[in-house]
C-alpha cells in the first residue's frame, strides 16, 4: 500500500475555490482502480497548543493507493491534468510526501 499526503497551500484568498475544485474531483479519483482513500482535511478547531496547524490557507488531501503503479496511474489521468489546469492559479504551493508503511 502507498499513501500520500498532499499539502496543498491557496493563494491568498482562493481557499474556498480550490477545494470546490478538489471537490468536484474527488469523485472521480475514488473511481479509479486502486484507489482506496482521497479525501481533504482541513485545520480542526478546539485543540489548542496539542495541535500544530496547517494554517488558514492550507489543506491536505490524505490517500491511500493499492499500489505504486495504481498511484502512477492517477498522476497521469486526463481528469487530474484537468484539475492542475483549472487550479493551477490558486495554487501557491503543494507538497506532495509518498509514504509506505513500517
Amino acid at each position: 500500500m502507498v499513501h500520500v499526503v498532499a499539502v496543498i497551500t491557496a493563494q491568498p484568498g482562493k481557499l474556498h475555490e480550490l477545494l470546490a475544485a478538489f471537490r468536484e474531483n474527488a469523485p472521480i479519483v475514488r473511481e479509479e482502480e486502486g484507489c482506496i482513500q482521497y479525501l481533504g482535511a482541513i485545520d480542526a478547531e478546539g485543540f489548542g497548543r496539542f495541535q500544530a496547524p496547517v494554517g488558514p490557507d492550507t489543506f491536505m488531501v490524505l490517500e491511500k493507493w493499492a499500489s505504486p503503479e495504481a498511484l502512477k496511474a492517477h498522476g497521469a489521468a486526463p481528469h487530474m491534468a484537468a484539475y492542475a489546469a483549472k487550479t493551477k492559479e490558486m495554487t501557491a504551493a503543494r507538497a506532495i510526501h509518498i509514504l509506505t508503511e513500517v
